[in-house]
């Protein structure tokens, strides 16, 4: 979801602006992919570099995080729509801590669409992490690696969408985007609606899959 602090800029607002206008996205988006009937939908809110950022710029994104999963919680309880976090997220402040992970809980036993939340999250520790537990447990796989991934029990990475004009994938989802399908688009995130979200699913539907053969 890249793009918050240059759709800001381009209207002489503060980044804080952008990034509550990425979160009204967050919104459109997982409704429109309940709608779509999405078993997974991924969204890559915080990584483990974003620590790098202005201390009032991350708490500020930690906010609006709270914000969202208090106003939108009976939401998802409502719609059938199942939490998900990967990531570290256990490290960060108590009180986020606790308020995922009653969000977890509430809406462990949907089987609708699941929203998974990547926060503090970067695929080589999540890599480095699963290779570490498989090892404890034996002989060290594909298999055994991507048991232990955050993403275990997710259905298979298809599409993987980025916003904004950057075509790289900046530490997300590295072992799963294997023989997943990219699309990139310039639109900030902000202005990203529903209509581009099926822009990409059409342009992936007209994809000829072939893992490796012919």
């Amino acid at each position: 979801m890249d793009g918050n602090g240059r759709w800001a800029k381009k209207r002489h607002l503060p980044r804080a602006v952008g990034h509550q206008r990425g979160v009204d996205a967050v919104r459109r988006l997982v409704r429109a992919a309940r709608a779509m009937g999405l078993q997974a939908l991924t969204l890559y809110a915080f990584s483990t570099e974003n620590w790098r950022r202005p201390e009032d710029e991350v708490s500020a994104l930690f906010g609006l995080l709270k914000r969202y999963i208090q106003e939108d919680l009976a939401e998802f309880v409502e719609n059938n729509v199942r939490l998900k976090i990967i990531g570290n997220y256990k490290a960060l402040a108590p009180d986020i801590v606790a308020l995922l992970d009653d969000a977890l809980a509430r809406t462990a036993g949907n089987d609708g669409t699941t929203l998974v939340v990547a926060l503090n999250y970067g695929a080589h520790d999540e890599i480095a992490r699963a290779a570490a537990q498989a090892a404890a447990k034996g002989a060290i796989t594909p298999e055994t690696i991507e048991a232990a991934l955050d993403t275990a029990g997710l259905p298979q990475l298809d599409l993987l969408i980025r916003t904004s004009g950057e075509v790289r994938l900046s530490n997300f989802l590295l072992w799963q985007v294997a023989y997943a399908e990219m699309w990139f688009t310039d639109v900030l995130w902000p202005d990203f609606t529903p209509d581009h979200l099926q822009e990409a699913l059409d342009a992936f539907a007209n994809r000829e899959r072939r893992y490796g053969g012919r």
